[in-house]
């Protein structure tokens, strides 16, 4: 379970998070939306302790990310926004460099390489170097280096960017095995499709701040849409709609 309280963070005069809190429980799959430039990047950020919040707290299984970030990333699988891929190094050598900063053994990463490797639909490039992938064939990398040590909580920022149909299914499957596993999974995207499908919760941010949260029907029915994308639209206060 991820729990964060108050979490705020600014640059210069610019306030980017402003007092956000929501829980993120286990065995569920929690939506985090917002239009370009509302602090969900920021938020994921200090969520797994690559920025320090300027106040509040962040509780990874009741561990302080703020006090103890490396004891808050052991019990985290992140795919950020930017892969952050060694181009020299082919996909199956990120999986087990990952695995070895994580402490797991030759034996146990060799076999959760191999299954990440197939779910992910990654045999034909497991051995290329990824200098040269495709921004698909980034995520997924990026993807099952997140996965490796099979994390309790899981933070996903727009997975399915840039993946063809066949891909994108095999991610919503994972998301949706580790939702049934008991995993607590935070789920960022534009694709309201996705959304709609995947997530339990809705925390929606707008202006730094949280301005909504439910369930999907929740919200719809606190807009009055019957459309996901427009009750987002109403609660973000786009499009010249109240929120």
């Amino acid at each position: 379970m991820i729990r964060v309280e108050s979490l705020r963070k600014q640059f210069g005069v610019v306030t980017a998070v402003d007092d956000v809190s929501f829980d993120a429980p286990d065995g569920t799959v929690t939506g985090l939306l917002g239009p370009n430039g509302a602090g969900k990047t920021t938020t994921l950020r200090m969520m797994y302790a690559l920025m320090r919040p300027d106040q509040g707290r962040v509780f990874v299984d009741d561990v302080d990310a703020v006090a103890e970030p490396q004891a808050a990333q052991a019990r985290m699988g992140v795919l950020p926004d930017v892969s952050g891929l060694y181009p020299r190094l082919t996909a199956r050598e990120h999986i087990h460099y990952a695995g070895e900063l994580h402490g797991l053994s030759h034996d146990v990463i060799a076999a959760r390489a191999d299954a990440l490797l197939r779910q992910l639909d990654m045999l034909a490039i497991a051995d290329r170097r990824t200098a040269g992938f495709s921004h698909g064939e980034r995520t997924k990398v990026a993807m099952a280096r997140a996965l490796v040590h099979d994390p309790r909580n899981i933070l996903l920022d727009e997975p399915t960017n840039g993946l063809d149909v066949m891909s994108t299914r095999a991610v919503r499957d994972i998301v949706r095995r580790l939702r049934d596993e008991g995993r607590a999974v935070i789920f960022s995207s534009h694709v309201m499709q996705e959304v709609s499908a995947l997530c339990d919760r809705i925390i929606v941010i707008a202006g730094g701040r949280v301005v909504a949260a439910g369930t999907p029907d929740a919200l719809r029915q606190q807009t009055g849409h019957e459309n996901l994308e427009d009750a987002f639209v109403q609660l973000a206060g786009l499009g010249g709609e109240p929120a």
